[in-house]
């Protein structure tokens, strides 16, 4: 069976880092660790061609090639998947659809042929049975979750490896929290489920054998869910894999605040080469994090937390929210304060969104406060609800909060306290490459001469040379960082 996997288009977002991604030469962050997963639990004998929307363009002809069409996506793609689906039907080619979008809201989607939902490690297999013996359905789901030891290795092979900033692969679903916002235990459950040690070494091997070398974003939601099996088993040998290796890959990933509670942790996350993480801060209000139910981040200094990992070589990025019911008039300014006093560049704050079939959605429901459907989009200043504060003071607040932490004045200052306090344990001597040359050539054309920051641009770059020297790359990075954040919030 020829098969296109296809995998749509995104608009242009925070996390999507188009503006970013130009500098270094690359089309898109990372490949569709779903639908490259996917991939590997298809029949050894179809024929697999990848199209990812966010570096090549779709042809009539790819779909013209294809027997079967299977497209897996997010909730900020529907746009996108509804322009797939329309091709695939002018062709008359069966679509298969599954991943986020399509399991919190398979009734969205009647004109795809088959839906398979939830973990598709259990929901394929059933839907290729029924495929086999000519009587396949239009939903697969589950209420059960995979064991993901028998997980097999992403289909890396299919992507453009080269068109990317960073690989990816997954080693944990689930998060032991249940946030009212989240739709996380909802997707992969309340139980941190992992792969085995050998399976996480497995995949860096295929990656470095692949002639991978820089970024890996490990993708879950919470890594550190299940602290001590990583402490005991899956970080040590994670670091004399790259001991033996010689170091060819960093690591990004996603954690709660609790990270900071425990110096063996994060001492053993840096000796094993992350130098990044994402922390959902969400706000310093206590009253909203009750209301929330992010107990995790209550009654702790978040600030000294943020700035401990920090400390440790680890870069600190984090959500902020806006738009609880409990948030006081002054949040706007309380979050400002703390973003700048917290030396997190890359801050990703956005109003609340409602996701499908949460806690918030079911309370704001009964209240008769939903409005429209999410755009998966969080920061694209569109409510989803009725706020309490009002709309209207609550959109001018947030667009206060993003005009001013990312206004050039604010931002340099903010990287300027994070280099101050970060002390990587390991600087590597940057590798010397085309797109590393281009990207600090285009920084200083585009950043250095013409632009409005051009002041704090090269404040930044002498104030490295002399104080940090070591972070230089670092720090021009960031400024790459911060034109995109601008060009994202037209500020």
């Amino acid at each position: 069976m020829n098969t296109l996997l296809i995998y749509p288009e995104y608009p242009d977002t925070f996390w999507g880092f188009k503006h970013a991604l130009r500098f270094i030469l690359k089309k898109a962050n990372v490949p569709p660790l779903g639908l490259l997963t996917v991939a590997a639990l298809l029949p050894k004998d179809w024929i697999l061609r990848l199209v990812d929307l966010n570096i090549k363009k779709l042809k009539e002809k790819d779909i013209a090639w294809a027997d079967m069409v299977m497209i897996s996506a997010m909730d900020a793609q529907r746009p996108s998947v509804k322009r797939i689906v329309e091709l695939c039907q002018k062709h008359h080619v069966k679509t298969v659809a599954g991943g986020p979008l399509f399991s919190a809201n398979p009734q969205d989607f009647p004109e795809v042929d088959h839906l398979v939902l939830n973990e598709a490690e259990i929901t394929l297999p059933q839907f290729l049975a029924d495929l086999e013996n000519g009587d396949a359905r239009h939903i697969y789901t589950t209420d059960q979750w995979t064991d993901l030891s028998k997980s097999p290795r992403p289909m890396w092979e299919l992507a453009d490896m080269k068109k990317y900033s960073s690989m990816n692969l997954q080693y944990s679903r689930g998060c032991p929290y249940n946030c009212d916002f989240c739709d996380i235990s909802l997707l992969y459950g309340r139980v941190p489920r992992t792969k085995s040690t050998g399976q996480v070494l497995g995949e860096l091997e295929a990656l470095h054998k692949m002639g991978w070398r820089g970024g890996v974003f490990i993708v879950d939601d919470n890594f550190v869910g299940n602290r001590a099996r990583l402490k005991s088993e899956v970080l040590p040998q994670i670091v004399a894999w790259m001991d033996e290796h010689r170091h060819p890959f960093t690591f990004i990933t996603q954690a709660s605040i609790e990270m900071a509670d425990d110096d063996a942790l994060m001492e053993l996350m840096a000796r094993a080469g992350f130098d990044q993480v994402f922390v959902g801060i969400e706000t310093p209000d206590e009253n909203s994090l009750q209301e929330c139910s992010k107990f995790q981040n209550k009654n702790r200094d978040m600030i000294a937390g943020v700035k401990k990992i920090q400390g440790c070589g680890i870069q600190v990025h984090a959500g902020f929210i806006v738009g609880f019911d409990s948030d006081p008039k002054t949040i706007f300014d309380t979050q400002i304060k703390f973003i700048q006093q917290s030396g997190i560049a890359t801050a990703m704050v956005s109003l609340l969104n409602v996701l499908p079939k949460t806690k918030l959605y079911w309370r704001l429901k009964s209240q008769d406060r939903l409005a429209r459907e999410f755009s998966g989009d969080n920061t694209d200043f569109n409510l989803n609800f009725i706020p309490k504060m009002g709309p209207g003071p609550l959109l001018e607040g947030y667009r206060k909060i993003v005009k001013t932490v990312y206004s050039p004045r604010n931002y340099y200052q903010r990287v300027r306290t994070f280099l101050r306090e970060y002390k990587p344990i390991r600087v590597q001597k940057p590798r010397v490459s085309f797109p590393r040359l281009a990207a600090f050539a285009s920084s200083i054309f585009v950043l250095g001469l013409w632009s409005k920051e051009r002041y704090q641009y090269w404040g930044l770059v002498f104030w490295t040379i002399f104080k940090k020297p070591k972070l230089f790359p670092t720090a021009i990075t960031m400024t790459i960082y911060g034109y995109h954040f601008r060009k994202v919030f037209n500020c």
